[in-house]
């Protein structure tokens, strides 16, 4: 094994000779760029076109240049050599400390009750990272309008990203006591339709719940939303102060349900869990920056969800 590296390695050393040779049109300004002698450029390039069995280069007292069979040798030299040297950057940029302008677009909810803290201490860590953090609850294009990661709850609606699930959330129908008593409590899905319902306005699916019932089918329920808005905490105030029934991630509700501010609607229904993601463009290597406030948001979330907050 170790013959067979240094035959490839002599290969690659001989490539380099010959295109260096080409790009700078003569042995002398190949020698001066690759910082060894001429005759040991022009011992690379013979070893080369002895082992090929074929002229690479035109040679006269004037000029180099590549022979018809050269140039088709060359644009493929050219392609290894230059991912040869992307594989030496590669190694060099993952094994660089995190640096840089890290942004990042958060889903709102998620950004504001969760994520400011963990950001806030992940920079007391990484002193050369600085954050831009975005919140919005659209998902936005990565690569078109340059973030460098999201943080998206739900299913993933673009398999084209890589994506590492941080932790998991469950999303279920809650009330406050104080709506029950005027309003009555649904006893099954079918029901909703006649209660009040407090609505996400940037939703996709616009008022239109997925709900999956004791059976196991998935309903959907749809309604006008006796209040619609663009953030699931304003909904959990709305909530709480008896104003209608909200369809919410446990990472809102879970202190409100704790302290009997709110409760289950329908109690008998399956929690339905949403993962947690951090996604980011596709490519070769995941940029230092990246991978090390993933890294840490898996640390901080490791005993986080689905209900536990």
């Amino acid at each position: 094994m170790p013959r067979r590296i240094g035959c490839i390695m002599d290969r690659l050393t001989e490539m380099e000779a010959f295109a260096t040779v080409v790009d700078q049109g003569g042995f002398t300004d190949a020698a001066r760029k690759m910082g060894i002698s001429k005759s040991a450029v022009s011992k690379h390039v013979s070893s080369l076109e002895a082992r090929l069995g074929a002229r690479l280069l035109n040679r006269t007292t004037r000029r180099v240049s590549p022979t018809e069979i050269g140039l088709v040798y060359y644009d493929r030299a050219r392609r290894v050599l230059n991912d040869a040297g992307e594989a030496d950057s590669l190694v060099t940029a993952m094994q660089s400390a995190p640096s840089g302008l890290l942004r990042m677009s958060v889903a709102t909810d998620f950004g504001v009750s969760l994520l400011s803290p963990v950001v806030d201490e992940f920079l007391g860590n990484y002193r050369e990272i600085s954050v831009n953090r975005v919140r919005k609850n659209r998902y936005v294009e990565l690569i078109s309008e340059g973030f460098d990661m999201a943080i998206r709850v739900g299913e993933m609606e673009d398999s084209t990203l890589r994506a590492r699930r941080i932790t998991e959330t469950t999303q279920r129908l809650i009330a406050a006591p104080a709506y029950f008593e005027q309003h009555g409590r649904p006893a099954r899905i079918d029901d909703l339709t006649e209660h009040r319902l407090l609505h996400y306005s940037n939703q996709a699916s616009a008022n239109v719940w997925k709900i999956t019932a004791p059976s196991g089918e998935e309903r959907q329920v749809r309604g006008t939303g006796w209040l619609t808005v663009n953030d699931g905490q304003s909904l959990l105030n709305a909530a709480i102060k008896g104003l209608g029934i909200a369809y919410l991630p446990s990472f809102l509700y879970h202190r409100a349900l704790a302290e009997g501010l709110v409760q289950d609607v329908i109690t008998d229904l399956p929690r339905t869990t949403l993962g947690i993601y951090a996604v980011y463009p596709p490519g070769r290597y995941t940029q230092p920056k990246v991978r090390a406030f993933i890294d840490f948001l898996l640390e901080k979330f490791a005993d986080k969800g689905p209900d536990a907050w």
